[in-house]
C-alpha cells in the first residue's frame, strides 16, 4: 500500500489545516489522529495562511458586479434584438 496517495476531501484538508493554524495539537499529534503525514499538513497549514485573506478580499463583489453588469447588458441587446425581430416580422 505504500507509494499509494490518498485522496482526503477539501473539508477534510481544511479541517486539519485549521487545527494545525490553532497550534493546540503538534504536528505529529495530527499526523497520528488524522493519518496524514506531517509535511502534507504543513502544506496545508501553509495553504491555509496564504489563502485565508481572501476570504475576505472584495475580489469576489467586484466579479460579482462585473458579472451582474455584462448579464444587464447582455439582457438590454437581446431585448432591443427582439424589439427589432417584431419590427422586421411586421415588415413581412
Amino acid at each position: 500500500m505504500k507509494g499509494m496517495k490518498k485522496k482526503h476531501s477539501a473539508v477534510f484538508k481544511a479541517k486539519v489545516a485549521l487545527e494545525a493554524l490553532k497550534g493546540d495539537k503538534t504536528i505529529a499529534q495530527l499526523s497520528g489522529e488524522y493519518g496524514v503525514h506531517p509535511n502534507q499538513i504543513g502544506q496545508w497549514k501553509k495553504k491555509l495562511k496564504e489563502e485565508l485573506p481572501a476570504v475576505f478580499s472584495d475580489k469576489r463583489k467586484r466579479e460579482n458586479k462585473d458579472r451582474e453588469e455584462l448579464e444587464g447588458e447582455l439582457y438590454k441587446q437581446i431585448g432591443q434584438l427582439k424589439v427589432e425581430l417584431d419590427w422586421l416580422k411586421k415588415k413581412v
